[in-house]
């Protein structure tokens, strides 16, 4: 499949979450399907499954966010859910943390592109941003124990790192106790969204840092 490939029309469950900014997602996918291939941000496999298994699997985690929060996005990558959840939320504001500099380079074009005045991009690990809010988010990035010893310095007390994770979400999670339990976690578990559409089932674990 050429890096130029056209992304798929969006599937109704795209328009029933996006609504009326069905359009800048749209060219989201777009972006994505040309310039996030040829840069290596994505695989070219993944163009016609961009919707379900990327763009509307990141876009339901917004139901596990408050309103008006300041949310970190550590390892965006392409933008996965950062500028997703930028999208179907714009009173969320975005921090998109990623080291590699032409992704970084990738991302500010995509959010200027999109018009996203709710992003800000930063390069750099999550360990030397020095970001502080009450939601962290991951995608693809690490074990929960790396994640957590990443994320929890960039958490509030008593914020949530949203770790989207995939068929084994139970397993790591339990596999992950003797860790949570070092780090003083109370409350941890993994929510099921999307469940019975094309999309989901979307596992995120949810791990609260304490207060």
């Amino acid at each position: 499949m050429p890096a130029t490939a056209a992304a798929p029309p969006p599937p109704d469950q795209a328009r029933e979450i996006f609504g009326a900014r069905l359009p800048v997602v749209t060219r989201y996918a777009e972006l994505l399907a040309t310039t996030g291939i040829s840069h290596g941000l994505i695989g070219p496999r993944e163009t016609d499954r961009l919707w379900e298994r990327h763009l509307v699997n990141c876009a339901v985690v917004e139901a596990l966010c408050e309103g008006d929060a300041e949310v970190v996005d550590i390892g965006s990558g392409a933008g996965l859910p950062g500028i997703v959840l930028a999208i179907a939320r714009p009173d969320l504001r975005l921090h998109l943390v990623e080291p590699l500099l032409r992704r970084t380079t990738w991302l500010e074009h995509a959010v200027a592109e999109l018009g996203l005045d709710n992003v800000t991009v930063h390069r750099g690990r999550a360990q030397e941003v020095g970001l502080v809010a009450p939601v962290v988010t991951a995608r693809a990035v690490a074990s929960l124990d790396k994640l957590v010893a990443w994320g929890f310095p960039l958490l509030a007390e008593g914020g949530r790192l949203l770790a989207l994770k995939g068929k084994a979400a139970a397993t790591e999670l339990e596999q992950a106790r003797p860790v949570l339990r070092r780090h003083g976690v109370r409350s941890a578990q993994v929510h099921v969204l999307a469940d019975g559409t094309p999309a989901g089932p979307v596992r995120v674990v949810e791990i609260v840092r304490p207060g």
